[in-house]
């Protein structure tokens, strides 16, 4: 039986729905040796800032009962060298990138969104203003509709490639932050980033990370991550969504594309198991041949409630 992974969001067709979450793949051609990004529905990018960034201090990493906390802040080479060095051989694999990007204010973010839209390879623009992880933008933005509604209504300013908006958790009401970017004109939506949280050492009783707080991800927020897609895709808003938290499996990504994500990003599974992207991709075909579906795309928001 033949199954169709393809997924057609925002005018760019995807091999399959099965993507790298940012800030979990590298650039894109780090883990080449294991995996073949040709072979990934598309590769997102870490979050890239108009300057170069260090990042936040070690450690950085620290593991949880069920996933990660990070806290890397955001480190990154800046748009000039990505454009110079990261693309050219992604654009000559023929992958499909999502360019991640941030920056501390609004005038830093436009500047990003527009050295990007030059960029040949580069298929479509993922707004960060979901990371818990910096002192300033990111998260700020994410967690106020009108302020997240402005500053997509801006990026959206200087860009003809696809927008879409990643959302972080850390809100009392998901669709009120989403609607406000669709309004602004996001062409779609990433749900979610990272929860916010920390850990402690109890025998240095010191942080388990530098920054002390970080973001928690892996099969720990799936349930939170789950209910969010769920919840905007009931809003009705008009526009593809992205589902991202917690995906380990073929099941757990079917999870989402049932709660209406017509997309996923792969990343917490990504760094225990390299090649995690591939096999959910496998388990997603198997799933589709055992309900003999043959068009994956339309199982999206087939969820029966």
């Amino acid at each position: 039986m033949t199954v169709d992974l393809t997924a057609t969001v925002c005018g760019v067709s995807f091999s399959t729905p099965v993507l790298s979450a940012s800030g979990t793949f590298g650039y894109g051609l780090e883990l080449h040796g294991l995996v073949d990004p040709r072979r990934l529905g598309g590769v997102v990018t870490k979050g890239i800032s108009l300057l170069p960034r260090p990042g936040n201090p070690p450690p950085r990493i620290c593991e949880t009962a069920a996933g990660m906390l990070n806290s890397i802040g955001l480190e990154n080479v800046g748009v000039e060298r990505f454009a110079a060095e990261k693309i050219p051989p992604l654009r000559s694999l023929g992958v499909k990138v999502v360019a991640n990007f941030f920056g501390d204010d609004e005038e830093s973010y436009v500047a990003v969104a527009a050295a990007l839209d030059r960029l040949e390879g580069v298929s479509t623009l993922e707004l960060n203003i979901s990371c818990p992880n910096v002192a300033h933008g990111g998260m700020r933005f994410g967690t106020d509709p009108t302020l997240a509604g402005r500053l997509v209504s801006a990026c959206r300013a200087v860009t003809s490639k696809p927008l879409w908006a990643k959302l972080t958790p850390n809100v009392t009401d998901i669709v009120a932050v989403a609607r406000a970017c669709v309004e602004g004109g996001a062409d779609g939506l990433s749900l979610v980033n990272t929860l916010l949280g920390m850990g402690v050492d109890v025998r240095t009783r010191r942080p388990r990370l530098g920054n002390v707080l970080g973001g928690l991800s892996g099969p720990a927020i799936k349930p939170v991550a789950l209910r969010m897609v769920h919840q905007v895709y009931r809003a009705r808003l008009g526009v593809p969504l992205v589902g991202i938290g917690g995906i380990a499996t073929g099941e757990d990504a079917l999870e989402f594309i049932l709660a209406g994500a017509a997309l996923v990003q792969v990343g917490t599974a990504s760094f225990s198991e390299p090649t995690a992207m591939l096999r959910i991709t496998d388990e997603l075909r198997l799933l589709c041949e055992d309900q003999g579906v043959t068009r994956l795309a339309d199982l999206v928001g087939a969820l029966e409630v």
